[in-house]
């Protein structure tokens, strides 16, 4: 077995802002629901119905949570689908992998809100095939609600909502804004939206970015690593969130709403979305984001990332404790947990 560990970094950062950048989709949704408009109300009640598709609950509930009143979570998906990424070998015709994955604790009580990135290459048990493989593999399997139970059975916490996101969100509204602006760390060469090689060149240092190049920005992991596409992701959504509520964009929010609701899905409602304008606007919000810390392993030639045993135990308690769960007395282990075969899934360096 092949191994390096990874650094451990601290994730305990309270960052309102960045809250608001995970919850983009939503907020810009209850944002335009407090006011503005009449029509853009309408057009953002339409938007929620259109992205709406039921779930069933988590099996780790015995009742149906009030988003107003209980402590909830919420599972973001990022995918990045292409025909090309769709047809790869071992997911021909299939849904696409999740690239993005973070899991919002938010407890009613205090205000405060948990961001827990998972490494896409995560090793985990997934329910829907009964063998352990890479947990943005699950998405493929069975879509949200698969990618739901492996989380679930990973950090020992429901799931109650989720919210899968298109990349191709980046384009629309990016170009809705006309443009975003980042600070590109060096000179990169990237395919674009219809995966052509080398399409986009960017330069290093801080520019304005058009919606294609703002997906090949965020994207692009042949440089450095996950963890520094993950901070280029989050640096898109905080230049599109600091360009869309400017003054000046105000007047593109229509536009910005219709390009969220066509790549965005989710199994909230209209009403529960604006349950959580009131953790927004509170001035008292606590955020704290962390990633499952681990290390780089190989089975069966195949790299996968494995949790810190201790550490993923701590994550648990921890985030248990947050969604005012019952003491298990000792977190068991995830369903799976003891290394079964692998899946030798092969997945192509995008």
């Amino acid at each position: 077995m092949d191994r390096k560990t990874y650094k451990k970094k601290s994730k305990g950062r309270k960052l309102r802002k960045r809250f608001l950048i995970i919850l983009l989709p939503l907020l810009l949704v209850g944002f335009i629901a407090i006011g503005y408009s009449v029509s853009l109300y309408v057009k953002a009640q339409d938007v929620a119905n259109e992205s709406y598709e039921e779930v069933q609950n988590s099996d780790k509930r015995d009742e149906v949570v009030d988003p107003n009143v209980d402590h909830v979570s919420i599972l973001f998906l990022g995918v990045d689908e292409s025909d090309k990424r769709k047809n790869a070998s071992g997911f021909e015709g299939g849904a696409s992998r999740s690239d993005a994955m973070i899991l919002a604790t938010l407890n009613n009580d205090d205000k405060s809100v948990k961001l827990t990135s998972i490494p896409r290459d995560t090793l985990a048990y997934i329910p829907e095939v009964g063998i352990e493989d890479k947990i943005n593999h699950a998405h493929a399997f069975g879509g949200p609600k698969a990618s739901m139970e492996t989380v679930e059975g990973l950090l020992d916490v429901p799931v109650d909502y989720y919210v899968r996101m298109n990349f191709y969100a980046f384009i629309d509204v990016v170009e809705a804004l006309n443009g975003v602006e980042v600070e590109v760390p060096f000179d990169m060469e990237e395919m674009n939206s219809d995966d052509s090689t080398n399409a986009i060149s960017l330069k290093e240092g801080r520019q304005l970015l058009n919606g294609e190049e703002a997906l090949a920005f965020a994207r692009s992991r042949s440089y450095d690593s996950d963890v520094a596409r993950g901070g280029r992701q989050l640096e898109v959504m905080e230049a599109i969130l600091d360009r869309s509520t400017s003054v000046g964009s105000i007047s593109k929010y229509s536009d910005v709403i219709e390009a969220i609701g066509n790549n965005m899905k989710t199994n909230m409602k209209f009403e529960d979305m604006r349950s959580f304008i009131s953790y927004a606007t509170n001035s008292d919000l606590k955020v704290d984001m962390q990633t499952l810390e681990g290390e780089a392993v190989t089975y069966n030639g195949i790299y996968y990332y494995e949790a810190y045993e201790e550490e993923l135990a701590n994550l648990r308690a921890d985030l248990q404790e947050h969604l005012g769960m019952s003491d298990p007395n000792g977190t068991p282990e995830a369903e799976g947990s003891q290394h079964p075969a692998v899946e030798n899934t092969e997945e192509p360096e995008w």
